[in-house]
């Protein structure tokens, strides 16, 4: 093949054949007047009138042209198409530049009557006279085919260009006809098309039509992969070689699979010796491509073969091939019903495989992987269990694409039993598939799954538990369980990975304080205090907002006795007196009517030049001691008396 070069390939003349059926359905109804009684010598795509042409003076010709001019200025198409017809009618052409306007405008408009008009145009005027089009226009003409899907015109004109010798270089159309056949997979047009492109670059020793490498590897692929023929591609081989185009990694994978799928060996070897040969060391898209046509032949124990004799040749280092191999494999085994087979190849690719390779590029991984990516997750199920009855070690990489498909369906029980399977046979899981399958539990508020998650994180002694830890408790705060988030925290309190602050107590007090559980939330302000976690301003507001909620106004004052004690004189240690915890115990103690704290609170604020708005707690006062009078309190309590004296001087009640 690339071997040695043709000293000569077939010759055929330009071909000239009607064109075909779809063409003319593209033409109707015809703008160019095709008869389909006429002889195939005098069909043409032109739309001159039957009649003898008519002579034009140039005087006419001239306001011919400027009519076309202005017309194509102004977008009046049909004007500029009757100004054209008529110059051709009489043998006439409107200058070079206004030619290819007049296609570059109809190309454009987007819809099919005027490509039609582009299309014979272009024909026309290739036909009559060349030398008037521009490559770039021809390549916009075909850019609108590609767009509006008509590939029968699209191969027909560039036919019509190689039977009147208007060498178009290749980069003008290849491209966008090797689109128009993949998409309509109309690929024997396209090689038909590329032989005689070919074929005229050869003979006329013409660079600029020589195809490119992408141009020549999509030849060799549709031989290979559509046709299935041997002759056809090696015959593109031919022409690459007599062209000079060098071929690359994928030109080798296209052969590869196609001697695969037709049980050619020795030419599979041949093929690697060559890929040596040209310095190719990566033998990836190779590789995949010979165990893809193996899988579409039906030979599986090929298959097998391959895979372990590039583990071999690779001293078990990963065999990186593609999610798109692994599921042909998968697809081709299971069709066989070979889940047995797919067990065997997973506990022997094991054995060969390095202890280095990554868990997501093992080929356990692959195939399990596989299964699960096209919907077959009881099939890897099926690969666990056989595995187990044939007393293989199951690694990781068998392990992890089922737990990545637990967590994506929100299967967290069912993954947390497979996670303590993982870790009773030896293994140990990442810090990220366990925070995978963390969030995945508490997003489903299966609490439980990731508490024992959790523990078997920290058993498995690994080190970074904080983004675990962060999503447990977020997700019980959100949750409203700040029991639940109690009990985490003490369990892992004393844990030396866990940095448990101030601010995790907060939380929990916060959302019992929210919850009305107030007793559960001074039970946990007793259990930070013990921990030696000091509380904080914050503690304290949650506390005396639950305390309001429910008018337990002698508990605020409980804590005022607490918080007075280790308020903060120098900004640094102690508990930070500013305005929100002033407001809060004022308003507080004030709806209480316990005034000697109240007066209290103030002297702090005064001490501590914390501004207060006395308004809000004149307010409190109206509202909840309106009735209150003096001298009913003189009797009973006289220093009481003094402490509301004091209060309603500070606030203004008295005037």
């Amino acid at each position: 093949m690339w071997r040695k070069a043709l000293t000569l390939l077939p010759r055929r003349p330009f071909s000239s054949t009607p064109e075909i059926p779809t063409l003319y359905s593209f033409l109707q109804p015809s703008v160019f007047a095709l008869k389909r009684d006429l002889p195939p010598s005098q069909k043409s795509h032109s739309d001159l009138p039957t009649p003898p042409p008519i002579t034009l003076a140039p005087d006419h010709i001239t306001t011919l042209e400027t009519t076309l001019h202005k017309s194509l200025i102004t977008h009046n198409t049909d004007e500029a198409w009757k100004s054209f017809k008529t110059l051709t009618g009489s043998s006439a052409f409107p200058s070079k530049s206004l030619t290819n306007s007049l296609i570059t405008h109809l190309s454009s408009l987007g819809d099919i009557h005027n490509l039609k008009r582009a299309f014979a145009t272009v024909v026309y005027v290739v036909e009559k006279n060349p030398g008037f089009l521009d490559f770039e226009t021809v390549g916009t003409l075909l850019d609108a085919m590609k767009c509006a899907n008509t590939a029968a015109p699209a191969f027909a004109l560039i036919k019509s260009v190689f039977k009147n010798r208007f060498f178009l270089p290749f980069s003008v159309w290849g491209n966008v006809l090797i689109e128009i056949s993949r998409k309509n997979g109309n690929f024997v047009a396209f090689l038909r098309v590329f032989e005689e492109n070919c074929r005229i670059a050869l003979d006329e020793k013409l660079e600029s039509m020589k195809p490119d490498l992408a141009a020549c590897n999509a030849a060799l692929e549709g031989c290979c992969r559509e046709l299935e023929s041997v002759s056809d591609a090696e015959k593109v081989v031919e022409t690459m070689a007599v062209l000079g185009v060098r071929p690359d990694e994928w030109s080798f994978g296209f052969l590869a699979y196609l001697y695969a799928l037709k049980g050619l060996e020795e030419k599979i070897t041949e093929l690697e010796g060559l890929m040596g040969g040209f310095g190719f060391s990566n033998k990836r898209v190779f590789q995949s491509n010979l165990i893809n046509g193996y899988v579409k032949s039906g030979k599986l124990e090929s298959v097998s073969a391959t895979i372990l004799r590039i583990l071999r040749e690779g001293d078990g280092e990963c065999l990186n091939l593609g999610e798109e191999t692994y599921c042909e494999v998968v697809k081709g085994y299971l069709m066989n019903a070979s889940v047995k087979e797919l067990a065997t190849l997973i506990i022997e690719a094991q054995k060969l495989e390095s202890s280095t390779v990554m868990v997501d590029r093992s080929v356990g991984y692959g195939i399990v992987n596989a299964c699960v990516h096209i919907g077959l997750s009881d099939k890897a199920h099926s690969i666990l269990d056989e595995m187990n009855a044939q007393g293989g070690s199951l690694g990781l990489g068998v392990y992890v694409p089922i737990l990545k498909a637990y967590c994506k369906e929100h299967r967290t029980a069912e993954a947390t039993q497979l996670v303590m399977d993982i870790s009773n046979s030896g293994l140990q899981l990442d810090t990220g598939t366990y925070d995978a399958l963390i969030e995945s539990s508490m997003s489903s508020q299966d609490f439980q799954s990731a508490f024992s998650l959790y523990r078997d994180m920290r058993e498995a002694r690994i080190s970074d538990l904080k983004g675990s830890y962060l999503t447990i408790m977020t997700g019980l705060m959100e949750n409203h369980r700040p029991e639940l988030m109690a009990a985490f925290l003490d369990e892992v309190v004393e844990d030396p990975r866990i940095e448990v602050g101030t601010h995790d107590w907060n939380s929990i007090i916060h959302a019992f304080c929210k919850a009305g559980r107030l007793e559960d939330a001074r039970r946990t302000l007793r259990r930070m205090i013990f921990l030696q976690h000091k509380p904080n301003e914050q503690t304290y507001l949650s506390l005396i907002s639950g305390y309001v909620s429910v008018e337990k106004y002698f508990c605020v004052l409980m804590l005022w006795h607490e918080v007075k004690r280790n308020v903060s004189v120098d900004g640094e240690k102690g508990i930070k007196f500013d305005h929100n915890m002033v407001d809060a115990f004022l308003y507080a103690l004030v709806k209480g009517g316990f005034f000697d704290a109240v007066m209290q609170v103030v002297e702090k604020s005064q001490e501590m030049k914390v501004f207060v708005d006395k308004w809000r707690y004149k307010q409190a006062f109206m509202e909840t001691h309106k009735k209150l009078k003096v001298s009913k309190l003189r009797k009973r309590n006289f220093r009481k008396m003094e402490a509301l004296v004091a209060f309603k001087n500070w606030a203004g009640l008295n005037a």
